[in-house]
């Protein structure tokens, strides 16, 4: 294969232990020109880990076409790596706009694989893995939160997501009170010297978890058994649907979706889908 010494370089870095680079992935930051990272300051530390001193340009979601129009002119005639904080870019991290300027304008594009936090996760967990479903980051707001548990609930994969430290207690509450009986993994600091994993039922994993407040610092890799039961009898939307129409009329959407998990009975992520559907129509 002929070697290309120019383009984007897309380069997995350590999630934790610096120890986790391949000789690849050090050799094409050393040989690269300049790096477009996430955080200077955090890569910097890798950097001089390595011995490397190399020009770093800044790379967020809401700056991207401007590094994109900053690097357009080198990415034909220099080599440029791209890393994340952590792990494998672009995954649930800046990059993917750069990664499409380059395939639509034909600049060379190739990636050096290597760590990433989703896959430990799942060997770790005890969870069936061989067929699963990555979730991204567990979001910030009801309506989101109502969304994504309604696709996790309903999945008979394995579902495994990134969940910030100040979130974590919130999306255990969540996972407690939403889904039927399953199976759940936290993944804490994977590969640093804190990792930690916990695994029990999403009943149970809350109260094992919050057994002492320190494991709430730190990063969190949640993996979710899949839905492993037949589907239930389907209830006819078209008995509801009229008082529905006129709840909405009166009400928000999360008052609605209260009312009408009260009336019925059925779980509110299943009754948010419905009445968000009979909203969109």
């Amino acid at each position: 294969m002929k070697k290309v010494d120019t383009g984007l370089f897309i380069v997995a870095t350590p999630i934790g232990n610096l120890k986790d680079i391949s000789e690849r992935a050090i050799e094409t930051i050393r040989d690269s020109d300049f790096v477009v990272c996430e955080n200077p300051k955090h890569s910097l530390k890798l950097l001089n880990n390595l011995g490397i001193k190399k020009k770093l340009i800044s790379l967020h979601d809401y700056n991207e076409n401007k590094v994109i129009e900053r690097i357009s002119k080198d990415l034909d005639t220099k080599k440029i790596a791209l890393i994340s904080d952590a792990g494998s870019p672009l995954i649930s991290d800046p990059g993917f706009k750069i990664v499409q300027y380059c395939i639509k304008n034909d600049v060379n594009i190739t990636s050096i694989p290597g760590p990433n936090s989703i896959i430990p996760a799942l060997q770790l967990s005890g969870i069936p893995i061989n067929n699963f479903y990555f979730a991204g980051f567990f979001p910030k707001t009801k309506n989101s939160i109502n969304e994504f548990l309604l696709d996790i609930s309903n999945t008979d994969k394995t579902s495994v997501f990134f969940v910030s430290n100040h979130k974590i207690r919130k999306c255990l509450e969540y996972l407690e009170n939403e889904l039927q009986n399953r199976s759940i993994s936290i993944c804490k600091e994977l590969t640093k010297l804190n990792e930690k994993i916990f695994r029990s039922s999403n009943y149970k994993i809350k109260d094992d978890f919050l057994k002492d407040e320190k494991n709430l610092r730190g990063e969190f890799v949640v993996v979710v058994e899949g839905n492993s039961e037949k589907k239930t009898k389907s209830i006819n939307l078209e008995g509801y649907r009229k008082e529905i129409d006129k709840l909405l009329l009166k009400f928000s959407l999360t008052d609605v979706v209260e009312i009408v998990h009260k009336l019925t009975g059925i779980k509110k992520n299943k009754v948010y889908k419905w009445v968000l559907d009979i909203k969109k129509s």
